[in-house]
């Protein structure tokens, strides 16, 4: 079973929270971060992209660099741009979407949950992008952005969020440049804290959704405090990280989709008939055309959509690898036909997230960059949670979740 504690925020007041708030270090580049960060002093890219405090081109892994990044969070401390509560509480985010909203509990995640497999993952981390966001957190102290959890939805947490959303919210605004709303409650009531924390004690396992990288940093960290601590008795603030943690019913995954650069050496009449021997093929014609079920892909190649539907024998329903549309596509599309062995090296292929619009796809393809493209029908939750559960990992580029958190609503101090 899961351990969460509460904690004692460190969050913008109410009347900043929009200007100090930001999209997901690993969701845009240094450039980008500037550009958003411009003219507002204010905003969280001066901790969590602290290159853009320095000229274009600096590395943002230069030691200048995380020093930067300690300035500026004393400097928002100092400010007041960023209050610490005074008391331990859990919070309720929501995230509006497509007029779909989603509530999460905003909670401190515990270490050993993590380094034991009861916070469990899907996702292979890469070690220097861990030490990255390691040292971040060692020299801020603090997790400065959230991980997303998602854990088996129940009626009782879904009534108490439900009760404590009737309140006035502290934060509620709309955020640029994606038009997601974003809403913030705080949870003063110690019987429901209490609740919540003997709730989730009875919940075996949480799921990483999105922000592994994130997850292991912050755990390592943790664990690494343990470590080097003689006096070490279990209560610290750093055996626990920032987790918004979201029933598995509630969460959207969107389709995460391919372009290729070349047919490897095949005519586009030569790649449709190899496509044939796994697919049945239908010329679908100029209109964008979206798979509609699982096992179904679109491809767009010369002009023209086109429905590819794996044929039955070619992908294995009772394995939870086997029966991902990625797999079958990486297999039997990319490596079979392609050439296309290792998806995370290959500089012949790219990702393009479904938030961006099968558009997109055809728009890369049109202007020559690339010379066909793949989307994909999207992974369900339940096909995360039986991969984590089986101890698998997805292949990459599998999933993208939409809405992202917003940073800096919300952060958790180690002291």
């Amino acid at each position: 079973m899961v351990r969460i504690k509460p904690f004692a925020a460190v969050r913008p007041p109410k009347q900043y929270a929009e200007e100090v708030a930001a999209r997901p270090y690993d969701v845009l580049n240094s450039e980008e971060a500037r550009s958003e960060a411009l003219g507002n002093e204010k905003s969280l890219y001066h901790i969590i992209k602290p290159e853009i405090n320095f000229a274009p081109g600096t590395d943002e892994h230069d030691e200048c660099v995380y020093q930067a990044a300690i300035e500026q969070f004393t400097l928002f401390k100092e400010k007041k741009w960023l209050v610490q509560d005074a008391e331990e509480k859990y919070y309720v985010y929501a995230q509006t979407m497509d007029g779909r909203t989603q509530y999460g509990l905003v909670v401190g995640a515990w270490v050993d949950d993590y380094m034991e497999g009861r916070i469990k993952k899907h996702e292979l981390t890469r070690r220097d992008k861990e030490e990255d966001r390691m040292k971040h957190v060692r020299c801020l102290n603090a997790n400065m952005e959230p991980v997303f959890f998602a854990y088996p939805h129940r009626d009782d947490l879904d009534a108490i969020i439900a009760s404590v959303c009737q309140n006035t919210p502290e934060y509620d605004y709309v955020a640029a440049p994606e038009g997601f709303r974003h809403t913030f409650w705080v949870i003063n009531d110690c019987e429901l804290i209490e609740r919540i924390t003997d709730i989730f004690a009875q919940i075996p396992a949480m799921y990483i959704a999105d922000g592994h990288h994130r997850s292991a940093a912050a755990a390592l960290v943790g664990a690494e405090k343990k470590r080097l601590n003689p006096n070490h008795v279990g209560d610290e603030e750093y055996n626990y990280f920032l987790a918004v943690c979201f029933p598995d019913n509630q969460l959207n995954i969107i389709d995460y989709n391919r372009v290729v650069k070349d047919l490897n050496g095949l005519s586009e009449a030569e790649f449709l008939e190899a496509l044939r021997t796994d697919f049945n093929v239908q010329v679908m014609g100029t209109e964008i055309y979206k798979p509609n079920e699982l096992h179904n892909f679109s491809l767009y190649l010369g002009g023209q959509w086109y429905s590819l539907t794996a044929k039955e024998g070619r992908y294995n329903d009772n394995d939870p690898i086997e029966v991902l549309d990625v797999t079958i596509s990486s297999n039997l599309i990319l490596d079979k036909i392609l050439g296309i062995k290792d998806l995370r090296s290959s500089k012949r292929i790219d990702f393009v997230g479904g938030i961006r619009g099968l558009g997109e796809l055809q728009q890369r393809v049109d202007n020559g960059e690339m010379k066909m493209a793949l989307a994909l029908y999207p992974v369900t939750m339940q096909q995360i949670i039986d991969i984590a559960d089986s101890g698998n990992i997805m292949p990459p580029k599998t999933t993208w979740f939409e809405p992202k958190l917003r940073s800096g609503l919300v952060i958790h101090s180690l002291d």
